[in-house]
This record gives C-alpha cells, sequence and structure tokens, in this order.
C-alpha cells in the first residue's frame, strides 16, 4: 500500500496548491480519502458549501487540476460534512 500512500500524498500536495484560490473566495477544500478505485473524496467548507456554482468549481476546477497533475486519479467527488 506504499503506492497509494504516496499518491495521497501527491492529492493533498495539489489540494494545497488550489486552497489560497478557494479561500480568496470564503470557502476552502477539505481532504477526505482516496478510494481503491483512485476516486478522491473531499469536502467543501465555508462559502464553496452552499454556493451555487460549487458543482462547476469542484468539475472544472479541482477535478481538472487534480487529474491534470496526476492522470492516474480517475475523479474527484465532493461528500456531505459529518
Amino acid at each position: 500500500m506504499v503506492a497509494n500512500e504516496e499518491l495521497e500524498s501527491k492529492v493533498k500536495n495539489v489540494l494545497e496548491q488550489i486552497r489560497p484560490y478557494l479561500q480568496a473566495d470564503g470557502g476552502d477544500v477539505e481532504y477526505v480519502n482516496l478510494t481503491g478505485d483512485n476516486t478522491v473524496n473531499i469536502r467543501l467548507l465555508g462559502m464553496c458549501g452552499n454556493c451555487p456554482h460549487s458543482q462547476m468549481t469542484l468539475k472544472n476546477g479541482i477535478e481538472a487540476a487534480v487529474i491534470r497533475a496526476l492522470p492516474e486519479i480517475k475523479a474527484v467527488e465532493s461528500v456531505s460534512a459529518e
């Protein structure tokens, strides 16, 4: 599972690079987990959590950036706050 831990670390690094852009608009992103099929689960926080454009931010922004940096990632999905 070392490869999975390495990929998880890389995903977190990409999210850290995206975070300042989200924070500038009053939002944020939290890493939740990486599934066995290389889907990244995240939680949109702050203004991103209830923004009507959050799906566009998720797919066209966050997911696109993660997959561009890490082509082995299949998707980025938002999960509900617990």
